[in-house]
């Protein structure tokens, strides 16, 4: 666990490259830039200088953080990766929300149960694949011992078990109908309760019912992007004019192209 002003400069150095994004900067000059704004009192303008140099030499921001886990946690470097990859569906600029509100999160204060359930939900709402994903969660610092092992056993089970059934058999609830001592208890009350409430549904359900009861952050949602109203009748014109051409390709592979039915066409017209 790093100190507080260094999440606090990740959180800024997050939300700034988010919206500098879309101001048409490229990622050295955005990085350069932000680099002489975060406190220099902090390990992050070392960390943005290897991440240059990473950028350079690669064109990617993963393989950076993933030589810093000291600095970077295996969740972050695992969201940046999906981020980047070019066949995924995951926008960087919505990783980088996720990114900025988990350190907004561990600079408050911050559990246990709190930073499971923000990281799973940013897993099932982005749909980023259970098995890294929850692999990078198990080996985050802010996790005890009974914790990694326990998100490991959600990590083989998840598609067999619900969820809420998960969580529910590991809270203070269950553990009063129980007289022998079993595994650790991980949940508290509250959350036994809303699990128990929210078993066999969707789990997106789960998650807002934590985040209106306890205050645990919600991860952003992915935004459609706006491609304007005159997209699709562009699309429209452009793939016309392809088809006209292939089948004058057509014609003349047949024996020749037939002149007369543009004359035809402009015999009409007049």
């Amino acid at each position: 666990m790093l100190n507080r002003e260094e999440y606090i400069e990740q959180a800024y150095f997050f939300r700034t490259l988010h919206q500098r994004m879309q101001e048409g900067m490229s990622t050295q000059e955005l990085l350069g830039a932000v680099r002489h704004e975060v406190l220099s009192t902090t390990k992050l303008p070392f960390a943005i200088d290897f991440m240059l140099d990473e950028l350079r030499l690669t064109g990617e921001f993963a393989t950076a953080m993933a030589k810093m886990p000291h600095y970077f946690t295996p969740f972050q470097t695992f969201v940046v990766a999906e981020a980047e990859k070019p066949e995924g569906r995951f926008d960087f600029r919505t990783g980088l929300e996720v990114l900025r509100r988990e350190v907004e999160y561990r600079a408050g204060e911050p559990t246990r149960q709190g930073m499971f359930l923000y990281q799973f939900e940013a897993l099932c709402r982005n749909r980023l694949g259970y098995d890294r994903g929850l692999g990078a969660m198990a080996d985050d610092p802010i996790f005890d011992a009974d914790w990694h092992q326990w998100i490991l056993t959600v990590r083989h089970q998840i598609g067999l078990f619900d969820l809420a059934d998960m969580i529910y058999v590991r809270s203070e609830v269950y553990r009063r109908t129980r007289d022998e001592e079993e595994a650790p208890v991980l949940f508290g009350e509250k959350e036994g309760r809303i699990a128990l409430a929210n078993r066999r549904k969707d789990p997106l359900y789960l998650f807002a019912a934590l985040a209106r009861h306890l205050g645990y952050p919600s991860v952003p949602r992915q935004q459609p992007q706006d491609k304007g109203p005159d997209v699709l009748p562009a699309m429209q014109q452009r793939l016309g004019r392809l088809e006209s051409r292939i089948k004058l390709l057509e014609e003349e592979l047949r024996g020749g192209i037939n002149l007369s039915q543009f004359y035809e066409k402009k015999e009409k017209e007049q």
